[in-house]
Parts: C-alpha cells; sequence; structure tokens
C-alpha cells in the first residue's frame, strides 16, 4: 500500500493504543500459566498476532474477542513443533529460550528481515547449556534441552535476548541465574519484562543487573495491556509541531516504558506539555536542537529526527549503532526519509545529524518498516507540498489503525499506484 498524503492538517485528541511490548509479554506468561488468563488489549497489530499464532502452535489456545484475549495455558507434547514468528523479533527472540527450557524440538519460520537479525550471543548461550541451533535461509531449527547454569550475557545488542532467559528460568529451574555485562542497551524493556513477570506470579530479584528467581511459578491473572508510548511518541511529537497542538488519551506516567522519556526530550526541545490525569497535550512553541542519547530510546529516533529538522539549531542523535538491525538500516532509512523530504541529515560515527531545515514534502521509502512510514506520515502536518510513502502498509506491524486515526484527525490522503 502506497499513500500521498494530500493535506495533513491536524488537530484533535487521540486514545493511545495498546502496547505491544506489553501484549507480547503478558500473552506468554499467561500461556505459561496455570489456568485461563484474560488479557484486556484494545488493538492488535501483526506482530501480536505472530505471538498468538505461536503459542497457539505450541499448545496454548487463545481467543481474542471484544478486545479481551482469553489465554488458556500451552498443553505441551513431545511431538516436534513448527512456529511463524512472521517479522516479530521480540516473538522470536522471547520464544527461543522458552522452547529451549522445555525440550521441544522446534521449527521456527521467518519472514522480512528476521532472518537476517543477529541471534549472537544468545545462540552461543544456549547451545554451550545443551541446545543447538540451525539456521537455513529463513528457517530455525531448535532442539535440545537448556541446562540451569548462570548465564552471562552481553548487553548491548538486544535486551530481548535477557528478557526471553528470564522467561525461560523459572522453566529451568532456581539453580540459573542471568547476568547482563558491558553496555546494557534498552534496559527500560527489561524492566517491562519483570514488570510483567510479577504479575503472573514470577518475582525476580535484580543487584548490579544480575537477575536471581525468588517466585519461580506461573500463576494465572487478569490484566490491562497499558497505553503504548512508542507509539503515541507520533502524535505527541505532532503536537509539538503544531500550534493547536494534539492530546494523547491512556498513557501512564507510571509506566515502567522507556519511551515515556518522550515527553522529557519534548520538553527539552522546547514543546509545550501539560499531563492532566492519562492525558498528555503538546503544543508548538520555540523549538530547539539538542544531543540526544538514543541507547534506551531507539524507537523514537525516526520521528525525533524529523521533529529536530524544525528545531533552530542542530540535534545530534548518540548512541544508536542498534538501529542498523531494525526492520530497516533504521541509520540510512531514517536519513534518507529527512533529506527526500527537504531536510538535511548526516550520519555520524554512532548516530545521526540533522540540522535545522523545514521539510517541504516527497517521496519516502518505508523499506518496510514501521517507524519509517509512520514518521513520514507525521512529517507531512508542516510540508507544503505532498508527501508519497511507499509501503505504508508496514504500519499493521504495530499500529494497524494508524492512518485511520490519522484521517479522525483531519489529514486527507489517498492510496497511489507504484508508479505515482
Amino acid at each position: 500500500m502506497n499513500i500521498k498524503i494530500n493535506s495533513a492538517e491536524i488537530s484533535g485528541e487521540i486514545e493511545a493504543i495498546s502496547s505491544k511490548s506489553y501484549a507480547h509479554r503478558a500473552l506468554i506468561c499467561a500461556s505459561l500459566g496455570e489456568n485461563e488468563s484474560e488479557i484486556y488489549c484494545n488493538t492488535v497489530s501483526d506482530d501480536i498476532i505472530a505471538t498468538v499464532n505461536s503459542l497457539n502452535s505450541l499448545g496454548a489456545s487463545i481467543i481474542y474477542d471484544n478486545k479481551v484475549f482469553k489465554v488458556s495455558p500451552i498443553k505441551f507434547s513431545s511431538e516436534r513443533k513448527s512456529i511463524d514468528c512472521g517479522e516479530s523479533g521480540s516473538t522470536l527472540r522471547f520464544l527461543i529460550p522458552i522452547v529451549c527450557a522445555f525440550g521441544l524440538e522446534t521449527e521456527i519460520v521467518m519472514h522480512g528481515r528476521l532472518p537476517y537479525r543477529p541471534l549472537s550471543p544468545l545462540k552461543e548461550i544456549l547451545e554451550e547449556n545443551g541446545c543447538k541451533l540451525e539456521q537455513k535461509d529463513n528457517t530455525l531449527c531448535v532442539s535440545g534441552k537448556l541446562k540451569p547454569n548462570k548465564y552471562e550475557i552481553d548487553g548491548s545488542v538486544s535486551s530481548q535476548f535477557i528478557s526471553g532467559l528470564l522467561f525461560a528460568l523459572p522453566i529451568v529451574g532456581n539453580d540459573a541465574k542471568v547476568v547482563v555485562k558491558n553496555r546494557f542497551e534498552s534496559k527500560s524493556y527489561v524492566d517491562l519484562t519483570l514488570f510483567v513477570l510479577k504479575k503472573f506470579g514470577i518475582v525476580y530479584s535484580e543487584n548490579d543487573n544480575s537477575y536471581e528467581l525468588i517466585e519461580s511459578c506461573y500463576k494465572s491473572a487478569k490484566t490491562t495491556v497499558e497505553g503504548d508510548w512508542s507509539n503515541a511518541a507520533f502524535w505527541l511529537c505532532a503536537g509539538g509541531l503544531l500550534e493547536k497542538g494534539l492530546s494523547i488519551n491512556g498513557l501512564s506516567l507510571n509506566s515502567v516504558q522507556g519511551d515515556k522519556k518522550i515527553v522529557d526530550l519534548l520538553k527539552i526541545f522546547g514543546a509545550k506539555v501539560s499531563v492532566f490525569d492519562n492525558k498528555i497535550c503538546v503544543k508548538n512553541s520555540k523549538l530547539k536542537g539538542s544531543i540526544i542519547d538514543a541507547s534506551n530510546i531507539p524507537d523514537l529516533v525516526p520521528i525525533i529526527c524529523v521533529l529536530a529538522c524544525f528545531c533552530k539549531g542542530q540535534t545530534v542523535i548518540t548512541n544508536a549503532e542498534r538501529l542498523r538491525i531494525k526492520e530497516s538500516d533504521r541509520i540510512k532509512s531514517t536519513i534518507e526519509m529527512i533529506n527526500n523530504l527537504g531536510g538535511n541529515a548526516e550520519e555520524t560515527a554512532d548516530g545521526i545529524l540533522v540540522n535545522y531545515k523545514p521539510l517541504v514534502g516527497g517521496r519516502v521509502n518505508s523499506y518496510n518498516d514501521h517507524r519509517i512510514a509512520m514518521s513520514a506520515a507525521i512529517a507531512s502536518v508542516l510540508c507544503k507540498n505532498e508527501v508519497i510513502i511507499y509501503d505504508a502498509g508496514a504500519v499493521k506491524k504495530s499500529y494497524p489503525m494508524f492512518f485511520d486515526d490519522f484521517k479522525k484527525l483531519g489529514a486527507k490522503f489517498e492510496e497511489v499506484k507504484n508508479n505515482e
């Protein structure tokens, strides 16, 4: 699907969608519980569906009805399993340690860029402790049973590896622990894992990035998936570009989601931010550039770069190397998006530099990256010329109703063919 945005003069109020990150974690925990669990989730995306389908393939029964997931736990058998993770890195990296912990021989199918995204150092840790992982093209074959041990893992590649091990430890046994070495990137996502695990009966002690089990029995629960700060950031940044601003309902400042940092960043950039209970209102003011450390907020980088184009001076994004292993090489795709829309962005040794130069419009290839597609759409709110986004349907990965909500706020757009 390609979208041509003719006019994007937007204003109003919108409801935050449920957090994809929270939903993945709650569905996994519920599938490992004792009895049926219920999870309220107001939006379902392709990534969430990938987790649901994978858990059902492992023996769970998950039904989505009236915005509620009803989850009956996995009934395990010794037969060979086959699961399809779609393009979801969370699904893949969370479930690999779990099937290893149960000793399930499993074939895992991957799509898009997922087969090319790194599995090291998780792969080496699992293989050192009784498992075998063999990849051929887009299929990963997992066998063997994970032995309890002290799993020392480099924290600089992906926090999803650490979360996967934390899901698996209650299955492996109390003799296992996880120790994170070196730079701990995106630790807030591990904090979210611990938060959701606790709701389902699993409690860890944490000491100097070392995690040991205190309570190790998965229980059933009823929970509501929090509003998604990662996706709300697109609307919040749009508000920062507009005199009328935008308001977002359904967000909690008490959340452990790391991307709630967008509120502080918008203030640093100079936007007017008001908070009323669970509503965040953002309006334009005198925006100025800044230096942003992206090590714990990698998903915010594309939309921050759009905002930075309208900030006087220069904005420097640092510690963003891991963006190269996302759905696209997000350093390159973000810079290309900005420059194609008339801005001025360039690559640095560890990130992106954006100079003040308001965007005017143009054509953007999303590279099947949902965050590039949504960022380009938000950029259109101040572009005097049309913005065409190729492969805009990538938004289905995390926010399938994005363009519906965009339209509700007043945007005007249409689908176009590839050659337009």
